[in-house]
């Protein structure tokens, strides 16, 4: 009897590997697939981004049903397959300001270590400390490689469980991560290497602690001293860029922004708790900020939006990877091929003329 249950849990082991195989090969065979395979598995979707959602499922359903049936389901999964494209193109070309900042928070959004293990192909050496107080787990940065070229990254990380979120602080650097990030600016000036950073905070750390720190000082001195680095500087805003503590490391020669990310001097929610008391018109304060990339582009504040495939970096990350990477090479040979003092000049003017109301 125990050997006839054996050999029944066997068939149905081998049965359900076979099926796997099998699954993994169309799967892996067509990235289509393999996107609507993990979105549907582990995607987790905003309010707006809801029929998308239902057309997946109804897409995996149809093929089930093709299988399980042994029907010809051709017509209806293409057809699906064209909703589902149509669908994004309408919502995510036509996104409020209030949803690309909900996009820019999204849980599954790649932050700043993904970016940088996926550019240097995890060719990265990761530095610590400010040599004053501690090392600051919401600012991180090191040296990495793109295709033999040595750069300084910096960036801000936030987590992604609970147990994460508190050990990054949310993202929500301390007066010791912003010295950390001016000691490796000033690491890699003296080697003569370029700087990427990537902006993704939620602001500076608002505590009493930080402040008897000097937060203010600190992000004023790191202003300051980008103003006058003699190696190329390039910003990467990929995702949240609210106040001085985006600023804080957001001076260099060319300003690059994903076109789902915001870049602000305050939060909506702030903006609309401030005007009118509460969070209830928080996408009302988020059309009044200008705060999109469009917006930055138009008043001066980037010089380059970069648009994310439809769907989003949290939906295609790896394509989004592709085209960070193209961006930053071609940014780093254009200011590579400028005098030092130039370089600073032109940094130096570029940043004073912002704001400027010309009559």
């Amino acid at each position: 009897m125990f050997l006839q249950i054996l050999k029944f849990f066997t068939l149905i082991f081998k049965f359900l590997t076979i099926k796997l195989i099998n699954m993994i090969f169309l799967v892996a065979h067509k990235s289509f697939y393999l996107n609507l395979f993990f979105n549907n598995v582990f995607m987790e979707y905003l309010e707006f981004e809801k029929p998308i959602k239902e057309l997946i499922d109804n897409l995996q359903k149809a093929k089930e049903l093709g299988e399980e049936e042994s029907v010809d389901v051709t017509k209806t999964v293409n057809d699906i397959e064209q909703k589902i494209k149509n669908t994004r193109k309408n919502i995510y070309q036509n996104l409020s300001a209030w949803q690309k900042v909900q996009l820019s928070r999204h849980p599954q959004r790649p932050y700043t270590f993904d970016y940088i293990n996926s550019i240097t192909e995890n060719q990265f050496l990761e530095l610590h400390g400010d040599r004053g107080v501690k090392d600051d787990k919401a600012m991180v940065g090191g040296w990495g490689l793109i295709d033999n070229q040595s750069v300084m990254f910096i960036g801000q990380q936030k987590g992604r469980t609970t147990k994460e979120r508190q050990y990054r602080n949310f993202g929500m650097a301390n007066p010791e991560g912003y010295r950390k990030a001016l000691r490796l600016m000033k690491m890699a000036e003296k080697f003569n290497k370029p700087i990427v950073c990537f902006i993704d905070t939620p602001g500076a750390f608002p505590g009493l602690e930080a402040e008897e720190r000097g937060q203010g000082e600190a992000i004023a001195r790191n202003i300051l001293e980008m103003t006058k680095l003699k190696v190329p500087i390039i910003i990467v805003i990929i995702g949240e860029g609210a106040s001085g503590g985006a600023l804080g490391i957001g001076v260099g020669d060319k300003i690059i922004m994903l076109n789902n990310a915001w870049y602000s001097v305050i939060s909506p929610e702030n903006c609309s708790t401030i005007l009118w008391g509460n969070w209830d018109f928080k996408a009302k304060a988020a059309d009044a900020l200008k705060l999109t990339a469009k917006d930055m582009k138009k008043l001066g504040l980037v010089d380059e939006i970069i648009n994310e495939p439809l769907g989003g970096a949290h939906t295609f990350p790896q394509e989004t990877f592709k085209i960070v990477k193209k961006s930053i090479k071609k940014s780093i040979i254009e200011f590579a091929k400028i005098n030092p003092k130039n370089l600073v000049k032109n940094r130096i003017e570029k940043f004073s003329n912002m704001g400027l109301v010309k009559e």
